[in-house]
């Protein structure tokens, strides 16, 4: 596969397998894996998932397993003669490798070839799946067109009283409605809980002086969009409207900053300069953002610092952030695709600090 000289490419990681075949599934506990030679490519599925696997893989054999059955027989079969293999090291467990090496040492062939040196074959697949191409964008495009319809509908749907829980099921609900998925799960956080910026949502009830972070999104066909946007429960303090500010300007300026040939880096000091400018450096601790695709979080990751080149046609969020402990935070969050002479953004929905009655 790519830059190595291998006999064959053992892929395991769901999310792989959906983007080499086109098939999406997550077998929990069963063996699923896609074996990858020169002559033709196997995809072994769980039996249960076998109907939507034939219907969906590409440019596959797709061959099942029952529970009860030994399905590293079925890779015994698609690895024959195949010592040299590459695996995705950072998703094969070392048991899922003494298995693969057990069982196809078990009857080797002519060659005595039994599945034996491992290569890591992830950063090639990783680097494959960076650049997005006209079908994946437009899909990334249908995702964040419904998470801005949703992310309307849910602002001007939130009062006093909800709990943070009810407002996460109220996206979710909304999200299916108009025939998307949810990206994760989604992130509702009020008050002084907007200042944890991975806390899961709670039975806290919004009340009148709180910001409310939403940070939630809808996939379509597999690939995920991801943004955050900021209301406030009754009129808005000075100090809440100077924060927002202060975020909403570091968002544009990396926005701005986004061209094919700039770094990862620079798009993340854009907006850290700002902040630091205001004061807040110590509190905007996270990177600028992440890749999205069919995960929520993939490459590139826009650390600061970091050198990885932009391309046209990746795809990633822009997510500054301050947060203040006991007080609040605030974080605005879009999704844009790289283009030659700047981005576009996939998410279009108002950023201001929307203001709920009470």
């Amino acid at each position: 596969m790519g830059r190595h000289n291998l006999d064959a490419a053992y892929i395991t990681k769901p999310v792989s397998i959906a983007y080499l075949t086109g098939f999406h599934a997550e077998p929990f506990e069963r063996l699923m894996a896609l074996a990858v030679r020169a002559d033709r490519a196997t995809l072994i599925v769980p039996a249960i998932e076998r109907e939507k696997a034939g219907r969906d893989a590409e440019q596959a054999e797709v061959v099942s397993w029952r529970d009860g059955e030994d399905g590293y027989a079925l890779v015994r079969t698609a690895l024959e003669g195949c010592p040299e293999v590459g695996v995705e090291k950072e998703h094969l467990t070392v048991q899922a490798a003494e298995l693969l090496v057990a069982r196809t040492a078990a009857r080797e062939t002519q060659r005595g070839a039994a599945a034996r040196d491992f290569t890591d074959v992830s950063p090639e697949i990783r680097r494959l799946r960076r650049i997005k191409n006209q079908v994946e964008i437009e899909k990334l495009g249908r995702a964040g067109a419904i998470t801005d319809v949703v992310g309307e509908e849910v602002i001007n749907a939130l009062r006093p009283g909800l709990t943070e829980l009810e407002v996460s099921v109220m996206i979710g609900a909304a999200i299916g409605e108009h025939g998307g998925t949810l990206s994760f799960e989604s992130l509702v956080q009020s008050g002084p809980n907007s200042a944890l910026p991975h806390l899961r949502p709670t039975s806290r009830k919004l009340a009148e002086g709180d910001l409310v972070l939403l940070d939630f999104g809808a996939a379509f066909e597999g690939y995920r969009a991801d943004t955050t946007r900021m209301a406030v429960i009754g009129e808005p303090t000075e100090r809440q409207r100077e924060i927002h500010g202060l975020v909403l300007a570091a968002h544009d300026a990396a926005v701005a900053a986004v061209r094919a040939g700039t770094t990862t880096g620079s798009v993340d000091a854009a907006a850290r300069q700002l902040i630091e400018a205001g004061g807040m450096g110590e509190l905007f601790f996270h990177r600028v953002g992440h890749g999205i695709g069919l995960e929520a979080h993939e490459d590139p990751s826009l650390d600061p610092g970091s050198a990885t080149v932009l391309e046209a046609g990746m795809t990633f969020t822009i997510e500054p952030g301050i947060y203040i402990p006991g007080w609040g935070g605030v974080r605005i969050e879009d999704d844009v695709v790289v283009e030659r002479a700047g981005c576009r953004l996939l998410t279009r929905s108002d950023r201001s600090l929307r203001v709920i009655p009470t």
